[in-house]
């Protein structure tokens, strides 16, 4: 009882959390100049044949290193705008996207929420709840995690094959995801090299994979053994891939230092109404 008196309490004082979408409304979408020209038929379906072309090649899995895959368009275009559906459902509630402030008054390049556990960027923990509203974060959604497992099993049985492995899990452990952080990168965003290790020493222990969807416009993603982004390595990532890295890899830096500007596929952004931007959301167990 005294918990939840001071919790009400000091939710009293919080300040007010203004709620970022990242879809335009319709209305928003249509608007703009009081003519435009709109692309013809022939010239429509031609767009549509390109991106279901792209779609249709989608089994291209890379091995960048020992325990990180990169599984090209590994995620549907009706599964991408799910994703997206869901977020914007889910960032525009409780505990949704918000843009974290550090005490100095720096600010982080994107839009953030977190699903099953709170992450502080700054004081690099976990909790059941954050400072800035004392809001408790969603959950994972179900269809979230079946997509996750299942793109480890399918790496797992392409690292088994191509390195021709007895046990798999040694290089790249199974995993059922508890935490994750969905990030909103716009236009100008941009995320600098760094490593996730705040989730539990025995999950870390484990190498116990970081899963990375993304989804809407391409990202320069860069890779390394330190924080010299000369030295790293970079690939770029595209709507509808996933980006697995865990074992010896589950310590990499990692960073995203842009975001390529409209060239997400036209066809999710007419379904999706998704702002000009990156969504991506890495999964990982607690």
């Amino acid at each position: 009882m005294a918990a939840d008196h001071f919790r009400t309490e000091h939710s009293e004082h919080l300040p007010m959390h203004v709620p970022f979408d990242i879809c335009q409304s319709k209305s928003k979408s249509k608007s703009g100049s009081a003519l435009s020209l709109k692309p013809s038929l022939f010239a429509k379906n031609k767009e549509k044949r390109k991106e279901q072309e792209c779609f249709k090649s989608s089994e291209k899995h890379i091995l960048l290193r020992k325990g990180m895959v990169l599984l090209r368009k590994y995620i549907s275009l009706s599964n991408q705008i799910n994703i997206i559906k869901k977020c914007q459902e889910l960032g525009c509630g409780p505990g949704g996207f918000y843009q974290p402030v550090f005490r100095d008054g720096a600010k982080l390049h994107l839009q953030m929420m977190c699903l099953g556990k709170n992450w502080d960027p700054e004081m690099k923990s976990y909790g059941d709840r954050r400072s800035i509203d004392d809001a408790c974060p969603p959950s994972i959604p179900v269809e979230f995690n079946k997509l996750v497992e299942q793109a480890i099993l399918d790496s797992q049985v392409f690292i088994k094959q191509d390195q021709k492995l007895s046990n798999v899990e040694d290089v790249l452990p199974g995993m059922s995801p508890d935490i994750c952080i969905v990030n909103f990168y716009t236009e100008s965003g941009k995320l600098g090299l760094h490593q996730d290790r705040d989730e539990t020493p025995e999950s870390l222990k484990r190498g116990l994979p970081v899963v990375s969807f993304s989804i809407g416009d391409s990202a320069e993603f860069l890779y390394g053994d330190n924080r010299d982004p000369d030295m790293a390595h970079k690939v770029v990532l595209e709507s509808g891939d996933v980006l697995i890295f865990g074992g010896e890899a589950r310590h990499i830096f990692h960073g995203v230092p842009c975001i390529t500007r409209n060239s997400a596929p036209s066809s999710l952004v007419e379904e999706s109404n998704l702002l000009p931007g990156r969504l991506n959301l890495t999964f990982r167990k607690y």
